[in-house]
């Protein structure tokens, strides 16, 4: 393994999820209950991958550049 490399989350939870794609977090719990973004969880944790939220972001801004 690289020692330089640096260990990037590869999924976060609800409340950074929300923040990164910069959105309210009640606003963050609509979208996954309208099956916008898909979870897991892991324990009591609700968590996002990190690569849903870059798909999401990426077709969200392809829908709005038609």
């Amino acid at each position: 393994m690289n020692q330089n490399s640096s260990l990037d989350p590869i999924s976060v939870g609800v409340d950074d999820a929300a923040r990164l794609i910069g959105v309210a977090r009640s606003m963050f719990y609509e979208m996954i209950a309208n099956d916008e973004i898909q979870t897991f969880k892991l324990g009591r944790r609700r968590l996002v991958r990190v690569k849903t939220l870059e798909a999401f972001i990426k077709r969200k801004a392809q829908e709005n550049n038609r």
